[in-house]
C-alpha cells in the first residue's frame, strides 16, 4: 500500500495568507518613506561636507530605496496564481532579494574604487553634520526593530532582508560619525571610513544572495525546522519509522514531503493518521503551504504487549486505569521468543478524572501493539484511543502474564502475520 496525501490549507493558514500581503505592503511603503528621509539627509550632509564616507551612506540609502520599490512590485506579482504557475509565484520575493544583492555589490564596488584611487576634495565638518549623521543611525535602528518583528511574524524573507540591511546602516552610520568627529580634530580618515562601509555593504549583499539562491535552487529547509517536523511525526503513536523527510522554501512558504511507515494496515485508518500528522505540523510549524505524505504499512518482526498488573509478581489486574503496574513484553513473531520484558508503575493511577484515557495515551508513547485486559473497555475512552492508533485490545480470562505468554509462545506468528 502506497498512498500520497496532500492536505488542504487550514482556515488559520488561509487567514495568515490573507494578512501577509497587506502587512508587507504597509511596511514596504514605510521603508520607502524612511529611505527617502535618510537619502535626503545624507545627501545634504554629503554636498555640504564633501565627505566620501557620507556619500557612501547616501548611495547606500538610495540602493535601499530602490530595493523597497522593487519589493512592492515583487509582492504584487508573487500573490498571483495561474494555469502556468499553479503553485504561485512565491519565489519572486527571493528573486527580489537576489536583485538587491546585485545592487549592493555594484554600490560597494563604486565606493571602494573612489576610496582607493579617486581624488577627494576637502572635507568640512561642523556640529550640525554630526547631529544629522547621528539621526541617520537612530532612525534605521528604531525602524529595523519593528520591521524585523513584523517580518518574522509573517515569515517574509523580503521584510527580514530589509530589516537586516537597516541594522547594517546603524553600524556604518556610526563609522561615518566617528570619522567626522576625528576629522573635526584634524585627522582625515574619510577614505578608511568609506572602505569600512564597503566591507559591510558587501557582507550584506553576500548574505542576501546566498539566502535567495538557496530558495531559488530548492535547497533543503533549515535543520531546525526539519528536526521539529520529524519530532512531530515521530510523536504520533501510529508512526513506526520515518523513511525520508525533505522540505524546501518558496518565498515565505514551506513545502514538506515525508515517507512514513505506519504501524497500521487499514487504509482508512492510515488516511486519518496522515491527516492528523498534517494538522499537527500545520499547528506547530508556521506557513506550511503543502504537506505531501507517502505512507506504507510496516512489516513487523516483533510485537509489544501491554499487561495491567495487580502486583509486580505478574498477576493481571481486573482494572485498566487503576492498575498499579503495567508490564511491557516484546515478543518475536517468528518463534515467540521474548526479547524485552519490563514493569512500569502506572504514572496516572492517582488521577481523579480521565485516568484511563491518560494511561492509554501513555501506552501509545511506549509503542504498544496489543493490550491484554481482563476488564472490558469497549465503548469507553481508552478503547477509542487504541482504535485510532491501530492498537488491538485482546480480552483474556487468564490470571497471570505467564499464562498469556505461554499461549503466545505455543502459537508463534509468522513474520508480517496479522
Amino acid at each position: 500500500m502506497s498512498t500520497d496525501e496532500i492536505s488542504p490549507i487550514s482556515h488559520d493558514q488561509m487567514d495568515r495568507q490573507r494578512t501577509y500581503g497587506p502587512v508587507v505592503e504597509r511596511w514596504g511603503w514605510m521603508a520607502i518613506g524612511v529611505n527617502i528621509v535618510l537619502s535626503i539627509l545624507n545627501l545634504e550632509i554629503a554636498l555640504a561636507s564633501g565627505s566620501l564616507a557620507v556619500t557612501s551612506e547616501m548611495v547606500h540609502n538610495l540602493v535601499d530605496l530602490m530595493a523597497a520599490v522593487v519589493l512592492l512590485i515583487g509582492l504584487r506579482i508573487s500573490q498571483r496564481k495561474s494555469k502556468s504557475f499553479p503553485y504561485g509565484l512565491y519565489k519572486v520575493e527571493n528573486v527580489v532579494s537576489v536583485m538587491l544583492s546585485m545592487l549592493i555589490f555594484f554600490t560597494g564596488y563604486e565606493i571602494a574604487r573612489d576610496a582607493l584611487i579617486g581624488t577627494l576634495g576637502p572635507t568640512t565638518v561642523n556640529p550640525w553634520f554630526l547631529v544629522g549623521i547621528a539621526f541617520s543611525a537612530i532612525i534605521p535602528l528604531i525602524f529595523s526593530h519593528f520591521e524585523l518583528r513584523a517580518g518574522r511574524a509573517v515569515n517574509s524573507p523580503s521584510l527580514t532582508a530589509s530589516a537586516t540591511e537597516y541594522r547594517i546602516h546603524v553600524f556604518t552610520s556610526g563609522i561615518v560619525f566617528v570619522s567626522l568627529i576625528v576629522h573635526y580634530f584634524g585627522l582625515n580618515l574619510d577614505r578608511f571610513a568609506a572602505l569600512v562601509v564597503v566591507v559591510f555593504i558587501l557582507r550584506t549583499g553576500w548574505e542576501l544572495l546566498k539566502d535567495g539562491m538557496r530558495v531559488l535552487l530548492d535547497a533543503s529547509l533549515d535543520p531546525e525546522t526539519l528536526t521539529q517536523v520529524r519530532q512531530i511525526i515521530e510523536s504520533d503513536p501510529a508512526t513506526d519509522q520515518i523513511n525520508s523527510l525533505t522540505g524546501r522554501n518558496s518565498g515565505r512558504y514551506r513545502f514538506l514531503e515525508a515517507e512514513i511507515t505506519f504501524r497500521i494496515t487499514d487504509l482508512k485508518k492510515a488516511h486519518d493518521v496522515s491527516l492528523r500528522i498534517e494538522k499537527a505540523i500545520r499547528d506547530k510549524v508556521p506557513y506550511v503551504e503543502r504537506v505531501l505524505i507517502h505512507y506504507e504499512p510496516s512489516t513487523p518482526v516483533s510485537r509489544c504487549y501491554a499487561f495491567p498488573l495487580a502486583n509486580p509478581n505478574g498477576d493481571l489486574s481486573d482494572h485498566f486505569g487503576e492498575a498499579p503496574y503495567f508490564e511491557l513484553v516484546r515478543v518475536k513473531l517468528s518463534d515467540g521468543e521474548i526479547t524485552k520484558q519490563e514493569i512500569h508503575q502506572n504514572p496516572f493511577r492517582d488521577l481523579t478524572k480521565a485516568k484511563g484515557i491518560r494511561v492509554a495515551e501513555w501506552l501509545l508513547t511506549q509503542k504498544v501493539d496489543r493490550v491484554i485486559l481482563r476488564e472490558v473497555i469497549q465503548g469507553k475512552g481508552p478503547a477509542y484511543v487504541f482504535i485510532n492508533a491501530g492498537v488491538e485490545v485482546i480480552y483474556t480470562k487468564a490470571i497471570s502474564v505467564s499464562e498469556v505468554l505461554q499461549e503466545i509462545s505455543d502459537k508463534p506468528e509468522s513474520k508480517g502475520d496479522e
